[in-house]
């Protein structure tokens, strides 16, 4: 869960270039014993975003030299966070996670003003020499999910009940797209914005929305299981995010794009522990094992299976899930064929691409 900002150019210019490692500070000294704190926006039972960061979050426990490792629930992206922050900070905390977007500019604060605490904003671009950014490439895992979709609809229209419409939403949107079209060239994703992270309501609203006009599988870049729940109550398939929530809508739940938190927050803490941290960002993908999807359920045939795991190993393997030629949903080719969106381009994406219905509000 990410406040909604729009990125600027050059914001997303600033975040290609520190993917790339400019800037990057030198190692600091090795910490003997870890405190770790982590802010949340949301309650850890949200199911969602929160929920995933949470697991993560446990599994520091089994690594001696985490002496204390606590979280504040429910923090405002505010000065809420700044006293927060501080807080943990002057307690004695020396690595601090903050765990949505909107946290970014009061990360950023309290980083200047405790320069031996270590601070890692998740989803942001700015860091310090004492602060870096961590996130990943969730997008493999959408297109993973867009072939089970394109696989599995009778009707050809698949429903996305999207949050916030930013190039990170758009990306996943996109991905998704691909994915689908890869497999079924007829098929449409209609998307409808929710303009909220959470809000359970309205997120089973719009995928009602959704189904009313064809849509018999409902995917989401949401953080409850409403939108799944819709899709079940009406004999519909549907594809979550974030965790695995099968048990909420059990009749309906094919997969999930989520998110394996651990992966990023215990390498950042042996490196803390190791003296080897730096502010280098992290962006990691299916290779390192950041983002992957949910177990399938039974309804997912054998060959769908295979498909995916055969798509899942060659993006491991280096296969770029944008690769031109790509045109964009008013048939403009957007990548050329043989060519690569650039990190800054992809974390700038501001179109929707064939396939697509719907539009990014200006």
């Amino acid at each position: 869960m990410k406040k909604w900002i729009l990125f600027s150019t050059t914001a997303a210019l600033t975040i290609g270039l520190l993917l790339i490692g400019i800037g990057a500070a030198s190692a600091r000294e090795p910490v003997k014993d870890l405190k770790i704190g982590f802010i949340y926006i949301s309650p850890v039972g949200d199911a969602g975003w929160t929920y995933a960061h949470d697991q993560g979050r446990k599994t520091l426990d089994t690594l001696p030299y985490v002496k204390l490792n606590r979280f504040v629930e429910n923090v405002g992206e505010s000065s809420d966070a700044t006293r927060v922050m501080t807080q943990l900070a002057s307690q004695g905390f020396n690595l601090i996670f903050a765990t949505s977007y909107g946290y970014m500019e009061q990360c950023l604060k309290v980083a200047k003003q405790f320069p031996d605490v270590v601070f890692e904003h998740c989803s942001g671009y700015k860091t310090a020499p004492n602060m870096s950014t961590y996130f990943g490439k969730m997008y493999q895992a959408r297109y993973l999910t867009g072939l089970v979709a394109g696989k599995m609809t009778k009707k050809n229209v698949i429903g996305y009940v999207a949050a916030h419409p930013i190039p990170e939403v758009v990306r996943g949107i996109n991905a998704f797209t691909l994915g689908v079209r890869k497999v079924n060239p007829e098929a449409v994703v209609k998307v409808v914005w929710t303009y909220t992270w959470f809000d359970p309501a309205k997120e089973k609203q719009a995928a009602e929305s959704l189904l009313k006009v064809g849509a018999d599988i409902i995917a989401q870049h949401q953080d409850t299981p409403g939108p799944q729940q819709a899709a079940q109550e009406v004999g519909a398939y549907s594809i979550g995010y974030n965790v695995d929530m099968s048990k909420f809508a059990p009749k309906a739940h094919m997969t999930a794009a989520v998110w394996h938190w651990d992966v990023a927050y215990k390498a950042i803490a042996e490196e803390v522990h190791n003296g080897t941290w730096t502010n280098k960002p992290i962006w990691w993908g299916l290779k390192k094992g950041l983002v992957g999807l949910a177990p399938f359920g039974p309804m997912v045939p054998e060959n769908v299976k295979k498909l995916v795991e055969k798509a899942k190993q060659e993006i491991i393997g280096g296969k770029k899930v944008f690769q031109g030629p790509i045109k964009d949903q008013n048939g403009k080719i957007v990548i050329p064929e043989g060519k690569f969106p650039t990190d800054q381009e992809l974390f700038s994406m501001a179109y929707f691409v064939e396939g697509v219905e719907g539009q990014i509000p200006k």
